[in-house]
């Protein structure tokens, strides 16, 4: 009976996450514009928002649940910009007009300052404080980019809700974001007390559970908004996609997870999940400096990815 209703659980919190989640996104765009924030600045300050992933992490990291909470951070990052982009290029290879260096020396800096700030077995207050901080330094980086005529384009659920209009007022957004902020909660606790009931009575760890299976439900869409943006022939809305999670998980959740409560790095972290997180944006940085992305490249990020899944259970099982 404790497993069906753990399930249960699972099942009413990812579907209040999944539902509210384009809601709150609809009232942060609606409330933003509504106050007179420019669709710019509300695409760059909002780049790659993924309140799902960030609501499910800050569950876990306030119940102690570590495994969890990091695969919200990595997990979630690998699907964006190994499985969903890899998709995404073997089925309509990309080609891109100009791929300013500067933005992939961003991406690749996000990612080492997340690594050396864990190398110490821990992702402290003082870290979280420092990954916001490089955030807000990020953010600002790119609005002068697109001061010198960077276009920003929006990305995530953002700038999905952006490309599909149909927005309401601002007071109606402003109460829009209140209620799906308060119903994401609620559904990302359900979802990891569930989770948490499942995991101890089939005796798994929340790690591997954390990087793979949840994180790949929480995730998921992020395959529904990069692949028909490359059929279409927008790649400039797959590419900002990727440059948007990697900023939104490595530093924005990140430092918001940390912030909540300390978070712990076991070592299996360090040595294999972080280290082909890192691995993985490096491959992304290096084919986009080609500015294409032709299929075989997208075959090497999935593999990417599912070197991460299934290296990660191996691990795992070899410690039980």
């Amino acid at each position: 009976m404790d497993i069906l209703i753990a399930l249960v659980m699972c099942g009413i919190g990812l579907g209040l996450i999944i539902f509210f989640a384009e809601q709150l996104v609809k009232g942060v765009v609606g409330t933003s514009l509504g106050f007179g924030l420019s669709a710019f600045l509300l695409s760059v300050i909002f780049i790659g928002f993924d309140p799902d992933n960030l609501a499910v992490g800050a569950v876990a990291s306030a119940e102690g649940v570590s495994g969890i909470a990091l695969g919200s951070i990595l997990g979630g990052a690998m699907v964006a910009i190994a499985l969903a982009f890899g998709v995404s290029a073997v089925v309509a290879p990309m080609t891109f007009a100009q791929v300013p260096p500067q933005v992939l020396g961003v991406q690749m800096l996000v990612v080492v300052l997340l690594a050396a700030l864990a190398l110490d077995g821990q992702l402290s207050r003082i870290d979280g404080a420092i990954l916001l901080v490089g955030f807000v330094l990020a953010v600002l980086y790119l609005v002068r980019l697109g001061r010198r005529g960077l276009d920003i384009k929006p990305s995530g659920e953002v700038g999905h809700r952006l490309q599909r209009g149909n927005i309401p007022g601002r007071w109606l957004s402003l109460g829009l974001f209140g209620l799906s902020l308060i119903a994401i909660v609620v559904g990302s606790e359900l979802l990891v007390r569930g989770a948490q009931t499942l995991l101890t009575r089939f005796q798994i760890s929340d790690l591997p559970f954390g990087m793979t299976v949840l994180a790949f439900l929480v995730s998921i869409e992020e395959l529904e908004r990069e692949l028909p943006a490359a059929r279409q022939g927008r790649p400039d809305i797959s590419f900002g996609n990727v440059l948007g999670s990697i900023l939104a998980f490595f530093l924005c959740n990140a430092g918001i997870i940390a912030l909540v409560r300390p978070v712990p790095v076991d070592r299996v972290v360090l040595t294999f999940y972080l280290p082909l997180a890192v691995i993985t944006t490096a491959v992304v940085t290096g084919i986009m400096l080609t500015k294409r992305v032709p299929r075989w490249a997208g075959g090497l990020l999935i593999m990417l990815y599912l070197v991460f899944v299934a290296g990660g259970w191996w691990a795992w099982l070899g410690e039980i």
